[in-house]
């Protein structure tokens, strides 16, 4: 449509100018830097960011109704730049003009109701939002495609030049940051560290697709991060992990698009998101946060963060009920199929600490829970899902499980209805499917395939057969009808047909 086309009061809004005053704000001492430079942490004190608009509260003077009508009516536009995640500027790059940033079809994932046989199982209604329907088939686009965009503002700005992108990756971090790099193409090269032989095929296929450079390190996610932050510290690179504080402002778009969903409506609702690094859970309260502030939503969602037995600190850390007692430790990681969640020493928890704490003052009780759940049951749910026409991949199979185990707890009740983040496409995990359909996983991961979710391919071919076509050699005649006639029959029997 056309800017003539919508209401008039509605008209100036569409197309969004520069606006605010985004700064780097510490969460330790709280100092403040501005955002012409490159930052991951604080140079005074060494705490982690967050980034932070001082004329965020120019926003409230627009009232909720009629931001509402502004993103409603915006989707109707056919500007590139507003198509993905960037149609709530406002709230993600406001200091951004359009023409820098980056759109290879990010965002506006679709939300799926389950069928009623899933929502008995899990004793409420709940919809997948399918975040695999990324570019590179993950959330991580989300983040990435506010990252690349800042830096390539930064290079319109002329503040940087020759940006190397490096990231540590259980797989999904990798994907995204090679391709939107690859994007920018000779002003940004982009290199990954990977755990060696813990990231599937699939997903080690895709940086290398996207032309970035691909290091194996022995060890775990958390080694490559401490390496990747070594290099951040003394080299001119650009660290795209979830560090990096425009990593977590584009992800605040999928709290931003599940209230869309519901026409802002988020009263009774509950979102669950597995917890890896910390940023994507972070993410998720600051933007609700922020859309209640400005009182677009005029209720705060509860959030759920679900983690594995094999890979809990965060859930350790909330187990103490008083949080004067609260200590945070890093635990050892073991094997999990909920790789991206693999993670021991969250770079993000200082920002969920502080962010959980203003998330539950808000919103009057507490409203941030965490709870884990077991290897067998991320990988049953998560089969179970797709036997129910999902697309579900092993963290979606872990928020499943998460939202039945916090329904047994009592921490959602049957009248609420819960958003579950299946952050990744199934196709990057079916290793683990076909591990849990051949029997063969390793000890260390603790799963027993359950025999009615097994599914394997049955070879059909009657020992009768005497000509069986091949590549190059089809059949004719009388062998080719005898081929048909006995396969028909065959399958007929196993599948116990009847005859019209």
């Amino acid at each position: 449509m056309k800017i003539q086309d919508f209401p008039k009061h509605i008209q100036s809004h569409l197309i969004p100018e520069p606006s605010g005053e985004l700064i780097y704000r510490c969460l330790g001492c709280k100092e403040e830097y501005g955002i012409a430079k490159l930052l991951y942490t604080c140079p005074k004190c060494g705490q982690v960011l967050l980034l932070h608009d001082s004329a965020f509260d120019r926003l409230k003077q627009i009232d909720g109704k009629t931001w509402r009508q502004i993103f409603d009516y915006r989707k109707m536009l056919n500007i590139p730049a507003l198509k993905g995640i960037y149609l709530f500027h406002e709230f993600i790059g406001p200091v951004m003009p359009l023409e820098s940033v980056i759109y290879l079809g990010e965002g506006h994932t679709p939300v799926v109701e389950s069928n009623t046989r899933l929502q008995a199982l899990a004793g409420c209604k709940f919809y997948f939002k399918n975040d695999g329907q990324n570019p590179s088939a993950s959330f991580k686009d989300r983040g990435m495609a506010s990252a690349l965009s800042y830096i390539q503002y930064l290079i319109q700005q002329g503040h940087v030049s020759d940006i190397l992108a490096i990231c540590a990756s259980t797989g999904d971090t990798s994907a995204a940051a090679a391709l939107y790099a690859s994007y920018l193409g000779e002003n940004v090269k982009s290199a990954v560290l990977l755990p060696h032989k813990k990231v599937t095929p699939q997903q080690l296929a895709q940086p290398l697709g996207s032309g970035a450079a691909v290091f194996e390190v022995p060890g775990v996610f958390d080694d490559c991060m401490k390496i990747v932050e070594a290099l951040s510290e003394n080299y001119n690179v650009a660290l795209l992990n979830s560090k990096n504080a425009w990593r977590i402002l584009g992800q605040e778009s999928y709290s931003y698009e599940i209230a869309q969903a519901f026409e802002y409506d988020m009263k009774d609702k509950v979102v669950v998101v597995p917890i890896g690094n910390a940023g994507n859970i972070t993410a998720v309260i600051s933007g609700f946060l922020k859309f209640y502030e400005t009182g677009i939503i005029s209720a705060l969602p509860k959030i759920i963060g679900v983690q594995s037995e094999h890979a809990n600190p965060v859930y350790k850390y909330y187990l103490e009920p008083d949080a004067e007692k609260r200590h945070f430790e890093p635990v050892a990681v073991r094997p999990s199929v909920a790789q991206a969640a693999m993670i021991g020493n969250p770079v993000s928890m200082p920002r969920v600490i502080h962010l959980v704490e203003e998330y539950n003052k808000k919103a009057g009780s507490q409203h941030v829970f965490v709870t884990e759940v077991t290897e067998q049951e991320i990988m049953d749910c998560q089969l179970t899902a797709n036997r129910n026409g999902h697309v579900a991949c092993t963290h979606g199979g872990e928020c499943f499980a998460g939202l039945i185990g916090a329904r047994k707890k009592g921490l959602v009740s049957s009248h609420e209805t819960a958003v579950l983040d299946s952050t990744a496409h199934a196709l990057k995990f079916s290793g683990f499917q076909d591990m849990y359909f051949e029997n063969n996983f390793p000890e260390s991961y603790e799963v027993t395939p359950d025999p009615a979710l097994i599914n394997t391919p049955a070879l059909v071919s009657p020992a009768d057969l005497k000509n069986v076509p091949e590549p190059g050699k089809p059949l004719h005649g009388e062998s080719l009808s005898h081929f048909v006639h006995r396969i028909s029959e065959e399958i007929a029997k196993l599948l116990d047909l009847q005859k019209v």
